[in-house]
């Protein structure tokens, strides 16, 4: 009975949360958030509790779930519920300089502004053009246009894209289905595995071609 009632709110949760969108599965919103605290503390109850009647709990799942689309419906056609409900970006640096107004209003530290700096490798204040704390809580640096890494056109240079990897061989797997779709054949991959001296695509752990042809190969460890 305990297995099944698990089962049970595994399966449905994970074709709510689906339905709900990819969104969900990077950073949360508010709603979000409140939505997934809700969720773990109803689906959990009448996991540990047989005295909870199933039909209870998916009762209440299904209000919250309904809740969360409806808000995220009215939010993409509203701008002022979605500035309500999930605020706007601050600007937490400007130019080089702190905005200790905006710091000061998001609770955001100096440890913590200089911690999400140097996680985006970023040591020298005065090369930040925009510091930017979106609604998620993430935050956005921009450098200064001189501090940018320069890009193949700003030099006048050609750039070749080789375009989309696409799997080969997963984990010793051969995908046929791949490798067809790319216009080669198991020939043509034993061929290519020998330039690489492997014998069997089972000593191969990833083997992914792009559309310009180029291949990159790892070995299985063993």
């Amino acid at each position: 009975m305990l297995m099944g009632r698990t089962l049970l709110f595994y399966v449905l949760l994970l074709v709510a949360m689906r339905l709900l969108g990819k969104r969900q599965l990077g950073d949360l919103e508010l709603s979000e958030l409140v939505v997934t605290v809700l969720i773990a503390d109803i689906a959990v109850s009448p996991i540990v509790n047989n005295d909870v009647p199933v039909r209870n709990a998916l009762s209440q799942l299904a209000v919250l779930f309904s809740c969360e689309w409806l808000l995220s419906y009215l939010s993409m056609k509203s701008l002022r519920l979605r500035t309500l409900l999930f605020g706007r970006p601050s600007v937490l640096m400007e130019h080089g300089r702190i905005c200790q107004k905006e710091m000061r209003k998001n609770r955001f530290t100096v440890d913590e502004l200089l911690q999400e700096l140097r996680l985006q490798g970023v040591l020298d204040l005065a090369t930040v053009d925009y510091a930017i704390l979106e609604t998620s809580g993430e935050l956005n640096v921009i450098l200064s246009a001189d501090q940018q890494p320069v890009t193949p056109s700003q030099l006048g240079i050609p750039a070749d894209d080789g375009g989309w990897y696409t799997v080969l061989i997963s984990d010793g797997r051969v995908l046929e289905k791949n490798l067809t779709a790319s216009g080669r054949n198991d020939q043509w991959l034993k061929k290519t595995l020998s330039t690489y001296g492997c014998r069997s695509p089972k000593d191969c752990f990833l083997l992914l071609m792009n559309d310009a042809g180029e291949t990159y190969f790892s070995p299985k460890e063993t």
